[in-house]
């Protein structure tokens, strides 16, 4: 057995020399070698994992070199006011939700959520609503909110304080979300909303707008995710009508006492590079995916999807959708074969994301990769039809917490009340969440996912947990 299995797997996982076609967008370090500042952070990271001594100032009443870099963060990207998030989008999803709202409030969320947002609204204790999204019978695939039924629910739930919504969700789709603010402004609601995947929107005009400008309350977003940021690193924005004085003290109690300046820097370092180079680096970065895009879609098994497939998609990223009969998962584990590391599959799909470190050499190889895949291989006589479901809510999920509980196996767990979430990872969205009851279909999505060996939070050796 090893004396050190964490250090050695990584090193392991590192001398594989993987194409990085996943998250974090420094794609190995390359964000930070690309200029002069960046390869003096590089070389220096470990001396700079220090503690709040004199001069550097402090991530909980920054008043120096902290307040200057969220000072430039938030003019970038035109908030009222920007922070720093050394505990990722997580912490900053938890402190929108305790910012904006209050225990009992109703919300409308967008069903197709990050497991963060379903955390904050059972631990804020509110009743939520949620919107349906449209799902993609061709692609097999969840695509943008049902705006039908989202104009149905804000009708229904004039009440609600607020609403949530994901921009883009995994697969780099986008709601039409200047309509859904202007419907929330019509009801005094506030719009929240989980950028993770868009800290790089607005900055090329071939890239979907920044969430910030179209004029949400709140934004979340992961840099790590995109730019030239070490992972765990997010940034919060907030807009004109939001009380500072709470989202100051909820962004500290969500937030480590001990943040690292390494990761500090790095989002520093990340904001610096996307306002100063991003808008050309991005310009070559879309040209050459487009470029490839082309030419993958020649081969007769797969299609990349592009705007002309569905509006407002992040074409910096490649949704690879497989023919019927063809599975996504066993097509990620070939790319993996071939040392090539996409970000996620699904039954039908492969994402791939990148940033403008990816050099047109690992589009090459990619092409080259899938031309010569064996498609026999990627053969699976039954795959799962991606379905949206939202089971029906026997109890509020706050009111889940403290009720006793029991493990069953999955096959007899239908008909039982949900007693904690249970959420493929990725993409974090959750099947079933506590208080729900646990339906055939949901049972279905669930021994699909154990089935193709996804990992499920929630899923104990083909466990579940219910309500007694």
């Amino acid at each position: 057995m090893s004396k050190l299995p964490l250090v050695e797997g990584l090193l392991r996982y590192t001398n594989e020399n993987n194409i990085p076609f996943a998250m974090p967008g420094h794609k190995g370090g390359q964000g930070f070698l690309s200029t002069d500042i960046g390869k003096e952070i590089y070389s220096n990271i470990l001396k700079i994992d220090i503690t709040e001594v004199d001069g550097v100032d402090n991530l909980h009443n920054p008043d120096g070199i902290i307040k200057e870099a969220e000072e430039l963060l938030s003019r970038f990207y035109k908030s009222r006011k920007s922070y720093f998030l050394v505990n990722g989008s997580t912490s900053g999803n938890l402190a929108m939700i305790f910012s904006a709202f209050s225990e009992g409030d109703k919300v409308i969320v967008e069903r197709n959520c990050h497991r963060s947002i379903f955390n904050g609204i059972l631990m804020r204790k509110l009743k939520p609503i949620y919107i349906r999204n449209k799902i993609s019978n061709k692609f097999n695939a969840p695509m943008s909110v049902d705006m039908e039924h989202f104009l149905s629910l804000i009708e229904d739930n004039k009440d609600a304080k607020g609403i949530i919504i994901t921009y883009p969700n995994y697969y780099g789709v986008c709601p039409d979300l200047k309509f859904i603010i202007n419907e929330a402004q019509k009801y005094n609601m506030k719009v929240l909303v989980d950028s993770a995947h868009g800290a790089h929107f607005g900055v090329h005009d071939a890239l979907p707008e920044s969430p910030v400008k179209l004029g949400a309350d709140m934004v979340v977003m992961s840099c790590h995710k995109t730019l030239s940021s070490l992972t765990q690193t997010a940034y919060l924005h907030v807009g004109e009508n939001v009380d500072i004085e709470k989202v100051d003290f909820y962004v500290s109690a969500f937030l480590s006492t001990s943040p690292s300046y390494m990761l500090m820097a790095s989002m520093d370092y990340g904001r610096y590079w996307i306002e100063e180079y991003g808008r050309k680096g991005y310009e070559e970065l879309i040209k050459i995916a487009n470029i490839f895009r082309n030419k993958i879609n020649k081969l007769k098994f797969l299609h990349v999807l592009d705007s002309d497939d569905i509006y407002n998609i992040d074409l910096s990223r490649y949704v690879i959708n497989l023919n019927k009969g063809l599975s996504g998962h066993k097509l990620l584990e070939y790319l993996r074969s071939r040392k090539i590391q996409a970000e996620m599959s699904d039954a039908s799909n492969v994402v791939l994301i990148f940033s403008p470190f990816n050099k047109e050499q690992d589009f090459e190889t990619l092409y080259k990769v899938l031309s010569e895949c064996n498609v026999e291989l990627l053969k699976e006589e039954q795959r799962i039809i991606y379905k949206l479901h939202i089971p029906k809510a026997e109890l509020m999920p706050w009111q889940i917490v403290d009720m006793k509980k029991r493990s069953v196996f999955i096959n007899e767990a239908e008909g039982k009340v949900c007693g904690k979430a249970v959420v493929p990872y990725p993409p974090g969205i959750p099947l079933v969440n506590p208080g729900e009851i646990i339906d055939k279909t949901a049972l279905d999505m669930i021994r699909y996912y154990v089935e193709n060996k996804v990992t499920i939070l929630g899923i104990d050796n083909e466990h579940i947990t219910v309500v007694e």
